[in-house]
């Protein structure tokens, strides 16, 4: 093997190492989610939902989770899940969003964050999100145009409408 032939052998491998190790640094550096996936994530309108998920919502970036049906935005502020049966009657707080009915159910979701969930659509869409981190209103117009399309089959009502 010629003195040229073995410089030019060392200089790839040398790049490729160099490359090698940038690449496991980054994929290393960014976070990666992985939760349990809601029950009904393998419903076709779930597949629908999370083909369209944004890559920014409420200003955050959207990180990378293998979890089917679910997305993850801001290193975890913000966590959507499709794929649950649809709510039963509630007192909760409820609001329109574009077409969309939520149920807002304040400080009941694993380590104090706030749990939004469609009513009246199943599968439901559930989004965590940590208070003061995203801003709710920004998240549900960001999102209910992603579940309008599953068929609604009962809406919120406040407790002045019901007799």
């Amino acid at each position: 093997m010629s003195r040229s032939t073995r410089i030019a052998g060392l200089t790839i491998g040398a790049i490729a190492l160099t490359t090698a190790a940038i690449v496991t640094v980054r994929m290393l550096s960014e976070p990666s989610f992985s939760f349990a996936a809601a029950p009904l994530a393998d419903d076709p309108a779930c597949t629908r939902v999370s083909e369209q998920y944004p890559d920014r919502l409420a200003g955050l970036d959207r990180a990378d989770t293998s979890t089917r049906g679910a997305a993850v935005w801001g290193d975890g502020a913000v966590v959507a899940r499709c794929g649950f049966p649809k709510l039963k009657a509630t007192e909760d707080a409820c609001a329109e969003v574009d077409g969309v009915d939520w149920v807002w159910r304040t400080g009941k979701g694993s380590d104090g964050r706030e749990l939004l969930v469609t009513y009246g659509r199943e599968p439901a869409l559930e989004v965590q999100l940590v208070r003061g981190q995203a801003a709710a209103d920004s998240i549900l117009v960001g999102l209910s145009s992603l579940v309008k399309p599953i068929e609604q089959t009962g809406e919120c009502l406040s407790l002045s409408d019901v007799p």
